[in-house]
């Protein structure tokens, strides 16, 4: 049975946060692990929205802090989903910090996000397939299964022999 198939845009959501004391560390910069809160939540929407489902997350790549947030800063996530496999959907994540006053604007991180989709019980649903319309959303695509054989493989699930996609990082002969 061929699943339904929807477009990156049907699951995009944007989040704006302002950076409270609260949220802060004793240098007056956003707390990483907030930071990690609200890029769970902001994917975990985009995911529902892709899978018409509830979502759980499933793994998290790595996510590298280039810019420090600072108290005061509005803070914009924005999510979609890159590529669905059969009941997971990889989720990118794209964060930026806004000093309105000042008028200056950073790129600060970015990150990708997996989720499964679940049924009221807890077991996986399929899930609709992603049709990529832009270069943009094709060239994320075309690298989310090296990506999803990356994580299944450092998560002890999949040999690196048995990642095709891969290959020439694992130097892998045939």
């Amino acid at each position: 049975m061929e699943r339904k198939k929807k477009f990156p845009r049907e699951s995009s959501v944007s989040m704006t946060e302002l950076v409270l004391p609260n949220d802060t560390n004793t240098l007056n910069n956003l707390m990483g692990g907030r930071l990690m809160h609200w890029m769970d939540i902001v994917s975990a929407i985009a995911g529902q929205k892709h899978c018409n489902s509830i979502v759980v997350t499933a793994s998290v790549d790595n996510i590298s802090f280039r810019e420090p947030i600072r108290l005061g800063d509005v803070v914009t996530l924005r999510a979609k989903a890159t590529r669905a496999f059969n009941s997971s959907v990889e989720i990118r994540i794209d964060v930026d910090a806004e000093n309105i006053p000042e008028g200056k604007k950073i790129a600060s991180n970015s990150a990708y996000f997996t989720f499964v989709a679940v049924d009221a019980n807890g077991n996986p649903v399929p899930i609709p397939e992603i049709e990529p319309e832009t270069e943009e959303e094709k060239e994320l695509y075309r690298g989310a299964l090296r990506r999803r054989q990356l994580r299944l493989i450092l998560g002890g699930r999949m040999k690196p022999s048995d990642a095709h996609e891969l290959k020439s990082i694992f130097d892998i002969k045939e």
